[in-house]
C-alpha cells in the first residue's frame, strides 16, 4: 500500500475514533459497540486499528 493510502486510511480511523469518543463523553454512546456489538472480536480490531492509526500519524507527522 502506498503511503497516501496508508495515510488517508489511519486519518479515517482517527476521525472515527474521535468521534467515539466524543459520543461517549457527550452522550454516554459508543457508537462502535453499538454498531458491532453483535461481533465483539470486530469490535476490539476496530478500537486496536484505531489506536494503530494513531500512532502512525505521530511518527509520520515527526518525519
Amino acid at each position: 500500500m502506498d503511503k497516501k493510502a496508508m495515510h488517508m486510511w489511519a486519518f479515517w480511523l482517527v476521525i472515527i475514533g474521535a468521534i467515539n469518543w466524543g459520543l461517549i463523553g457527550l452522550l454516554d454512546l459508543n457508537l462502535v459497540n453499538n454498531l458491532l456489538g453483535g461481533w465483539p472480536v470486530i469490535e476490539r480490531i476496530v478500537y486496536i486499528l484505531v489506536g494503530i492509526s494513531g500512532l502512525y500519524l505521530i511518527v509520520d507527522k515527526k518525519k
